[in-house]
């Protein structure tokens, strides 16, 4: 375990990912986002080792604990010495001196660095094993503190505004943040903060359950449409108090949540790997973008006479690409859709198509939707059509998934031949997840090509496909509310971290590594999920 956490390390180090994070701070002078990468990878090696070494004794836990941060550590000093006596930047570039400056903590003394960086692995591998060995609810508590602190300091820049909107708060502010990074008092203020009400909610929680249920069902009724309203105030009110870079942010993770529901029911709901699925958001996008552009075609219509048929068109293409892979399953299923996926990107390209399509130079002066006078024109105005496009589906992804059809989809996820014997049809089963999933595409297709007035072949290449499969397992699969999880995970916290984008599909491997250990099931998973794998 310490060669594999010591080799995850010197990559992460080798590819320029720990000197690129390392522009940023968790706590002001205290500890960067660099090392935070380092540590958080070598805790959660480090917990492996003692999940494995529990039953071999407290002390023979923490011994094996031990050595795998010492053996981590010393990797890394291996790199720093083997740095210094050749030049490694001529095979790794990103192997400069200040990386090395950055692993031996600016020590002066290359002794005195080497023998803090295994310090640190002792350290590190003897606070896991504390960890690991403590009772459930402490180690939920400092876990949560951790989680909280790292990503208050990501959020900085979400956060400033808000406390920027009233004296008070802005003073707050000033206390809790410093210009990058939690400040040190502001850290522990927040730590404070979080294991306090986290310790409350895991000690009082099931009894203030307990007393909501035990309320008159007029009294229930009313709290949780209280609790709907004053959600959907938040939502109205946040572009307002964001600002536009962070109201285009949250349009982008709008735009993921609407593709993950669609996906979600293909996927999710019925147990069909689709790779493909971005040949229907574009579908979607040129269809409105051909109806409503002038500089293709005469038609001209408006957006609102576009968008129904778009997700006309998106619905069957679903169901004509359902027919010819009636009979696979598995990989061989995920293959064909995403050899479809791609046809349609070659067929949009092509310079036969040109005429109608737009070809590589795509179709440009796509008018603005309006809604009685209002126009979606800039990220705070997308951002009301991308919420109520979000609340449709997830409406209709909600009375699907407890009705006949949404069993019938769940039972063909578990067994296709079972759920045959039993009566469904599989034909007709498969055909309504596959339309169904690609008229929601659609539908996102067509908010996508109004959103930026223009649409080219190069924005639907098979990455988008890959990423909202990512973000619906991250988040659950067949998760409705993981869905929305999985995209600010997966979307928002990337957009809000741009300079390090050339790192996303690192970061992505890593979460998808982490959660099929750690939480195969997800973020927020389906009831149901979650026992199947959690049967103790």
């Amino acid at each position: 375990m310490g060669l594999i956490g010591g080799v995850s390390l010197v990559i992460l180090a080798l590819v320029g990912i720990v000197e690129a994070f390392n522009e940023r701070q968790i706590i002001a002078d205290v500890i960067s986002m660099g090392h935070t990468l380092l540590l958080l990878t070598a805790v959660f090696v480090a917990y492996l080792t003692a999940a494995r070494s529990r039953d071999l004794g407290a002390g023979r836990s923490l011994g094996n604990v031990l050595l795998a941060g010492l053996i981590m550590t010393g990797m890394l000093a291996a790199l720093v010495l083997i740095g210094q006596a050749l030049n490694l930047r001529q095979v790794f570039i990103n192997a400069s001196p200040t990386l090395y400056q950055m692993l031996i903590f600016h020590q002066e003394s290359l002794g005195v660095g080497i023998l803090l960086l295994l310090g640190s692995g002792l350290l590190m591998g003897f606070l896991t094993s504390l960890l690991h060995s403590a009772p459930v609810p402490l180690r939920r508590v400092l876990i949560i503190v951790l989680i909280s602190l790292v990503i208050g300091a990501l959020l900085q820049d979400l956060l400033q505004p808000i406390f920027g909107l009233w004296d008070p708060l802005t003073t707050i502010g000033e206390w809790v943040f410093e210009t990058s990074g939690l400040s040190v008092h502001g850290a522990i203020t927040l730590a404070v903060l979080v294991a306090a009400f986290a310790a409350l909610w895991d000690r009082y929680s099931q009894t203030v359950r307990t007393q909501i249920r035990s309320l008159p069902s007029e009294r229930q009724r009313n709290l949780k449409w209280g609790s709907i309203i004053v959600g959907l105030l938040v939502l109205l009110v946040l572009p307002n108090l964001l600002g536009i870079f962070l109201s285009e942010v949250l349009t982008i993770i709008g735009l993921y949540v609407l593709l993950g529901l669609g996906l979600n029911i293909v996927v999710g709901f019925a147990g069909l790997l689709d790779l493909g699925y971005v040949a229907f958001f574009a579908i979607g996008s040129y269809t409105v973008a051909i109806l409503t552009s002038p500089e293709i075609g005469s038609y001209q219509i408006g957006f609102w006479q576009a968008l129904p048929v778009a997700i006309v068109f998106g619905t069957l293409a679903g169901a004509l690409l359902g027919i010819p892979v009636l009979k696979m399953r598995g990989d061989y299923l995920a293959i064909t859709t995403l050899g479809f996926g791609e046809i349609i990107r070659i067929l949009v390209l092509s310079d036969v198509l040109r005429p109608w399509l737009g070809g590589a130079q795509g179709i440009a002066r796509i008018p603005k939707a309006s809604l009685f006078g209002f126009e979606f024109s800039g990220p705070q105005e997308i951002y009301y059509l991308l919420i109520a496009g979000c609340f449709l589906v997830g409406f209709v992804s909600w009375r699907l998934r407890d009705s006949r059809l949404g069993r019938a989809w769940m039972a063909m996820r578990e067994d296709e031949d079972v759920a045959q014997a039993m009566g469904i049809n599989l034909v007709s089963t498969k055909l309504l997840a596959f339309a169904t999933g690609a008229g929601f595409s659609a539908l996102s297709g067509a908010i996508f090509a109004t959103k930026l007035g223009s649409v080219y072949p190069h924005s639907f290449n098979v990455m988008i496909s890959i990423n909202i499969l990512c973000l619906i397992i991250v988040g659950g699969m067949g998760s409705m509310p993981g869905v929305i999880v999985g995209a600010i995970a997966l979307v928002g916290m990337p957009e809000l971290l741009r300079e390090f984008a050339e790192y996303r599909l690192l970061i992505y491997g890593a979460a998808l590594v982490a959660m099929m250990l750690l939480r195969p099931e997800g973020l927020w998973p389906e009831a149901m999920r979650k026992r199947e794998l959690h049967e103790g």
